[in-house]
Order: structure tokens, then sequence, then C-alpha cells
């Protein structure tokens, strides 16, 4: 198969083509169906796996692999490429995620600054090296191991001081979490 791939690539010998179409199309649609492509999309990858074996047969190195192999990786690849399509949502302009958040009114502004001032107040009460661990980890997204790495001490440091300063916010807020 191929020398008949070969001839396709230099020739672009239509019976050398019909020959590999005859061979492998049954074998394609079998994969195909047996990976598990919906069975109306299989007749439109199995065009297109060979009108890319015709457009690109000169691609083809028979060094590198037999020319089943390099069909059915067409094939695979052409499989991917309707899956990922097919998976495709449609575009819905009405959801609700793609809708802006309407501004906040000046009663909700003042709760959400309430809420943040007494959060600060209460991390005021940790220690410097608490509250340095707390604003990396959160504000700056970092893991512990790589603030360990920032700040030049022991994984197990940074996640003492994380511990503990958890407890302690616990502690200063009280009652006051379930406003939060």
């Amino acid at each position: 198969m191929s020398l008949q791939l070969i001839a396709v690539a230099k020739d672009r010998d239509r019976e050398a083509f019909e020959i590999l179409f005859r061979h492998f199309s049954p074998r394609v649609r079998a994969y195909l169906v047996h990976r598990g492509s919906d069975t109306k999309n299989v007749d439109d990858i199995l065009q297109d796996v060979f009108a890319t074996v015709w457009q690109k047969a000169n691609l083809y190195d028979h060094q590198r692999a037999s020319a089943a192999a390099w069909i059915f990786t067409i094939a695979r690849n052409r499989r991917i490429d309707a899956l990922r399509n097919e998976r495709r949502p449609e575009f819905d302009p009405q959801d609700p995620a793609l809708q802006r958040n309407p501004v906040p009114g000046g009663e909700e502004t003042f709760i959400a600054w309430q809420h943040a001032k007494t959060v600060r107040i209460a991390l005021d009460v940790l220690s410097d090296e608490q509250r340095e661990v707390l604003r990396l980890s959160f504000y700056e997204g970092e893991s512990y191991s790589a603030i360990a790495v920032r700040l030049g001490i022991p994984l197990g440091t940074v996640k003492s001081r994380a511990r503990l300063a958890f407890a302690r916010l616990r502690t200063e807020l009280g009652s006051k979490r379930e406003d939060l």
C-alpha cells in the first residue's frame, strides 16, 4: 500500500488512489465507529480523511510509517476535530454569565465596606509574618511552597503561620463571621 500512496504523491495516480480507498475506507469507517464517532458524521469524516490523503500524499514518508499508520493518523486527527466541533456549545447572548453585573447600590457598597473594615481590623491583630503569609497566599495567589521559597523559610513554617493566622482570625471575628 505504501507504493500506491507514493504513486498518488508523485503522479496523482487515480487508480492507485482508488486501490487505497477500496482497501482502507471500510477499515477507517470501522475504526471511526468503534471509537464512538456519531454514525451520521462517519461519512463526512471518512470523506475528509481521503481528501486529505489525496491532497497531502506528497508529505508521506514510507521510511517513517506505513501507509496504514499514516492514513489512520489522519483519521484519528479528523475524528478529534469533529468531536471538538460537535461539543462546542451554541452561543447564547442571554446567558447570565455573559451579562454585566448590575452596579451595586449604596447600601450594598456600604455593607461591603463594613465587612472589609472588620476583616482589616482582625488582620491587624496578626503578627507581621502571619499577615505576610496570608497576603501572599490570598492576594497574590502563591502556593505555600512558593511562599516558602520566596520568604526563604521552611514549608512547615509557612503552614504553621497560616494555621495560626486562621485560628486567630476565627477568634477575632467570632460571631461576626456569619455576617461576612
